[in-house]
């Protein structure tokens, strides 16, 4: 999958690389809409949103998928994902080096949890997990996780969602 999607163009107007299939995502604008479309999601892509939607994930093939790529020392600032432009579930593989997402609570900021993005693991966020915490990525080199000090290399993750237009 990494050869894949590394043999595809990446773009760099972000402090990460990134691909969009499916739709393109205006992060300054925080919107999306029908001129945005860039066409099917790529087979490789299709496959998992093909199989999260037969599982019961989402109640049809998710159509949008960013991929981003996260080097030691990157991160992301907590966020939720736009609401009014997607549906209520979002997931996100992960492809290559481990971290640690920060999950904080909305109304009571005090309310956090760590979560371990293992390679080859999905997180996804529904319901209050997708509308009612924040989530992001600690720009580190290094996670510890059970007392351990873990160096962080290259990671992708995969992210799917279902557009609302």
């Amino acid at each position: 999958m990494l050869t894949l999607l590394d043999a595809s163009p990446w773009l760099d107007d972000l402090k990460r690389r990134v691909q969009h299939y499916g739709y393109r995502y205006d992060y300054k604008a925080r919107r999306i809409d029908y001129s945005m479309y860039l066409g099917a999601l790529p087979e490789c892509c299709d496959y998992y949103a093909r199989q999260l939607a037969a599982e019961g994930i989402f109640t049809s093939p998710p159509d949008q998928v960013i991929v981003n790529e996260y080097l030691p020392g990157q991160g992301i600032a907590p966020h939720i994902d736009c609401m009014p432009c997607f549906e209520d579930t979002i997931v996100s593989i992960s492809l290559g080096s481990a971290c640690v997402m920060n999950f904080t609570q909305l109304a009571d900021p005090t309310q956090r949890y760590d979560q371990v993005l293992e390679r080859g693991s999905a997180v996804v966020l529904q319901h209050a997990a997708r509308f009612d915490w924040q989530h992001g990525i600690k720009p580190l080199k290094f996670d510890t996780v059970n007392g351990v000090r873990q160096p962080r290399q290259r990671r992708i993750s995969l992210t799917f969602r279902k557009v609302k237009l």
